[in-house]
This record gives structure tokens, sequence and C-alpha cells, in this order.
């Protein structure tokens, strides 16, 4: 009721009245696991807010899906979820609109990672260690998830060589800050692979956020690196004593941007300005995990959730921002190598 009355008032400084849209404002979440969450705590709440219609669509990402929207005559895309890449990249070749600051709240009202010149940060995405507490009392670090002869058993990565690879290197004694330096050359790839060999046997792999949960809750891992908003909300929905290791783990903002020309800019701007609101990501982070980076947001939840919020400065400082730039140059060189040593 509080995050309602919040955005409520955030909401009325820019809409004194709900003019006719176009079209409905579509909203196109990124994946469909997040459908449902921003249904509840975003999209539907900004329609009661404003009168303005919204609907939601999902995609899997992918420049070329955003290439083949922008030349569509038959786009009905307002607002989208990227990553990183997708950002620099449609942000480079005119497939957004340059985002009006001012009317979303300003730079200064976001973390600076949520901040670029097509993008406001919708939520960070960061993939942890993981473990049970009742079957792990210790705080293991990505050396002790080597280990298998100290902690015998299985182990989860993620089927992909971002972030195993960065994984791989911090296990082997990488400094966070020299990881990409180190991957950049070819021993550096070298030596990630050669740790990665150590475990192979050991691994049970993940595709999916939702997979890499379910290996933790039904033991079939005693380590893994998972998604922290997965872990999250699995621990509370089955009241699980699941513990997330911050220190050195892997982080990414996942951002809104617009489309360009989209008939709705106007609207959609409303929209960003209203899902900025910290009262609001707040309530995010109490439905799916997730968080946005609105400056305070931490101050609106309870001590339990802000303790595991990737945004909260204790956590965030000891993690590993995941370098763009480094996956859009060097991805398609090393994919095939990771790929291959993948193959029984």
């Amino acid at each position: 009721m509080l995050a309602r009355m919040l955005l409520a008032a955030a909401v009325s400084i820019t809409v004194t009245a709900a003019p006719t849209l176009a079209r409905d404002l579509t909203i196109v979440t990124r994946g469909e696991g997040l459908l449902s969450a921003f249904q509840d705590v975003l999209v539907q709440p900004f329609t009661a807010a404003t009168d303005l219609p919204a609907v939601q669509e999902s995609w899997d990402g992918g420049l070329e899906t955003l290439r083949g929207r922008a030349k569509a005559g038959d786009n009905n895309w307002d607002l989208v979820q990227v990553d990183p890449e997708e950002l620099a990249t449609g942000c480079a070749e005119g497939l957004f609109e340059k985002l009006d600051w001012p009317a979303i709240g300003s730079k200064e009202h976001y973390a600076p990672q949520a901040v670029s010149d097509c993008g406001v940060g919708a939520l960070i995405a960061n993939v942890a260690l993981a473990w049970d507490k009742d079957k792990f009392p210790a705080t293991p670090s990505w050396a002790d998830f080597w280990d298998v002869a100290k902690y015998p058993g299985k182990r989860g990565l993620s089927r992909n060589l971002r972030p195993t690879l960065e994984i791989a290197l911090l296990a082997d004694g990488v400094a966070p800050n020299e990881v990409y330096k180190t991957l950049g050359t070819a021993e550096g790839v070298d030596r990630a692979f050669r740790k990665l060999d150590q475990l192979k046997p050991y691994i049970a792999w993940w595709q999916t956020e939702a997979e890499a949960a379910r290996h933790l809750a039904s033991g079939d891992v005693l380590l893994t690196a998972a998604p922290s908003a997965r872990v999250i909300t699995a621990g509370r929905m089955d009241k699980r004593n699941f513990g997330i290791q911050f220190t050195a783990s892997l982080y990414e903002v996942q951002s809104w941007a617009v489309v360009k020309s989209s008939p709705n800019l106007r609207h959609a701007l409303q929209f960003l300005y209203f899902a900025g609101s910290p009262a609001i990501e707040a309530r995010l982070m109490r439905v799916s995990g997730d968080i946005g980076l609105a400056r305070g947001v931490n101050e609106f939840l309870p001590p339990e959730l802000a303790a595991v919020s990737p945004t909260a400065q204790a956590n965030l400082s000891v993690s590993l921002r995941m370098d763009a730039g480094f996956w859009r140059e060097n991805a398609a060189k090393l994919r095939p190598r990771f790929d291959a040593w993948l193959a029984p």
C-alpha cells in the first residue's frame, strides 16, 4: 500500500490527465520469468495510477531481433529490457531514443551503473556463489568451489562461457580487477580452460536461472554459481537456509531502452519515472528477488533482504562488473573453443 501511494504521488507530478495513446504502451521483458513480477509491481500499478493502458510482451534477446524491429513498418514495441551489449550497440546504431533524463528523475536519482545515453537500469543481474547453510556451514570462496577433495560433491555452473571463464580465473587466484586483462591474452584463456579441466567431472550444468535454483534446492549440487535473485526467491518460498557469497560475484545491469520513433515516447518516459521509484524497486525485490538501481532503494527493504541486495554497498563493492565491451569483441572467438570443450 505504501509503495502504491508513493508511486501515485510520483506519477502525479508528471501526469495531469490521461492523454490518448496512439496504441497501448508495449513493455517488452527479457525472458518470460519476470513477466508476472513486472505485471504485479510495475504495469498494473502504473495503469492504475495514470489511466494509461499498457501491455507486456517477452523476448529472448538478440541484436538481429532489435534491428528487424527497427526496420519493420508495424513495430509495436515501445520499451524493451536489454542487456549491456544490446544497449551499447543499439544506441550506437540509432535503434533507441536518447533518454530525456530530467523527465525520468535525473541521472543523480540512480547509481552510476544505471546511467547511459539510451538506457536506465531496470535491475542488476548478479551471479554469485550460493549454497545451503544447513549442509555447508562455512562461507565458501571460488577456491573452495574447486576443492572437491576437501568438500566432495557436485558443483553447479552456467553452460555458457560468460561468466564461467571469469569464475575459473577467480578460482585460480586472479584478482577481480585483473580478470579481463588476463582473459584478453592467449595465456589467460589457456589458464581458464586448464582450471575448468580440473572441475569438469564434477560439474552439473544449468541453462536457465530457474534450473540453477532447482539444482541447489534439490541437493543435486553442494555449491553452485547461481543468479542471486533466484536463490533469494527460492529460499524465501521454500523456507530454506541458502547462503550467497557476494565477494567476487559477477554482475551486469539490465536496462530499459525506448525504441526509436516510438509513438508513445512521452508515456514510456512516464513509465520509467514511475518504475524508478525506490519504493517500487524495493517491492520488486520482495516479489522476485530482483532489484533496480535507484538511490535509496535498500532503505525500503527489511534488514534480511537488504543484507542480500546486490545493490547494497557492502555487496556491490566486492562484486565484479562483467565487461560487456570485452565480450562484444571476444565472444565470437572464444565460444567455439568453449563449445568444443563441452563436447563429450
